[in-house]
This record gives structure tokens, sequence and C-alpha cells, in this order.
């Protein structure tokens, strides 16, 4: 089970996380977590070149040392880079020093000062560390989970979940990874050509949204 609009509770309950931007703004935050991979990565790459369009990518670090060729394209086409463990760990299944230990090699590769915890669970004990030991790490979580990670999920209802949910200044999760594949490459350009239509910008993010 999975909420695809963060509510408004959680958001107050964790407010040293960021969960959106600036609701008055016209722009939509994209966000890409579990990459670089080869085929998938290029596709998103590609789509957001057709838009003009910014984004951050919460990267895998063993990913990238598998496939640095993509992760140097990401960077070079301006897009914004997260870290997301080296192995994609569970927080809650994880403590909080061997939490520590894996972000900091990640950190080796991807150099950020943006963090996404993988199946955004992580204990309060594992952010607190991560903050005191890097100084400015900025958390960021999300406000509209697309769901395109759920095999049970059809393209056109992960596609419902985007338009239906999102407003200006919303931080909007997929995935380029090949579990999400099928429904991220139906949902994301159809998203965003609905998007662009609408006004809006596709902005990465930077640190405490500046």
């Amino acid at each position: 089970m999975y909420l695809v609009k963060t509510p408004w509770l959680l958001k107050k309950l964790y407010p040293q996380l960021t969960w959106h931007m600036n609701n008055a703004s016209r722009c939509i935050y994209l966000t890409f977590d579990d990459g670089p991979i080869p085929i998938v990565t290029p596709f998103v790459l590609n789509i957001l070149k057709q838009y003009n369009a910014k984004a951050t990518f919460f990267c895998i670090g063993d990913n990238v040392r598998k496939y640095p060729e993509i992760f140097e394209q990401v960077k070079n086409e301006g897009h914004t880079i997260g870290n997301h463990t080296y192995n994609h760990l569970k927080g809650w299944d994880t403590d909080d020093q061997t939490y520590l230990n894996n972000f900091l090699q990640a950190d080796k590769l991807l150099n950020t000062a943006l963090f996404r915890p993988p199946y955004g669970r992580m204990k309060r004990s594992q952010a607190n560390l991560l903050k005191e030991t890097i100084p400015g790490l900025d958390i960021i979580m999300w406000s509209v989970l697309s769901g395109d990670f759920d095999i049970g999920l059809t393209p056109e209802k992960c596609l419902e979940n985007v338009l239906k949910n999102a407003r200006g200044g919303d931080i909007i999760l997929f995935h380029d990874s090949l579990k999400a594949k099928e429904r991220m490459e139906y949902a994301l350009p159809r998203a965003m050509e609905y998007w662009s239509k609408k006004g809006f910008e596709f902005k990465s993010l930077s640190k405490k949204g500046s």
C-alpha cells in the first residue's frame, strides 16, 4: 500500500525533510530514482530534451560504477544528481553505521548535497546522522508518487496518478529502472505534453529550493 499524494500530516511530522517546493510556482519538479541504467535512463533523457526540461536523478552508486558513461550523460545534459545510497538500502532494515557507510560510498562517486532514502524509509537516527556527517545535506522526499514501480498498476493508471494529483511546486517521483519501465515510458511523455500545454516549466531541484 502507498499513497499517491503525500498527506499533510506526514509533512508536518517530518518538517526537516523536503516534500515540495513553492506551491505558487508554475514549475513541476520531476525526479527519477534507481538509475542510471542502459535503455531506460537514455529514454528519460531523450524525453526531457524534447521539452527543454531539467530533472533530478537520485542515483544508486553501484549503477554509477557499472554505467559511468550514462551517468556522465545525465550530468552533461544539465540535470541535478542526488544520492540514493550505493546498494539501495532500506533504512528500516539497516543499522545506522552501515547506512552511513553505504551513503558515503555512493557519495564518493556522486558528490551531491541531495539525498533520497530508498523506499522513502529511513530512521530518524539515520537522518540525523547523515545531516551531522554532511553539513547542509538536503533530504528530498516527494509530494506525488507516480506508482510506476507497481507491477500491478496499468500504465494508464500511472498517468492518471500524476495528472490528477500534480500541482505547481510538486516534486514528482518516477523511476528510471527496468521494473518501472513499461509504466514510466507510457506516463512520462504524456504527462509532460499535458503540463507543457498548461504552461508549466520543468526544473531540477537544488539545495533548499534555491
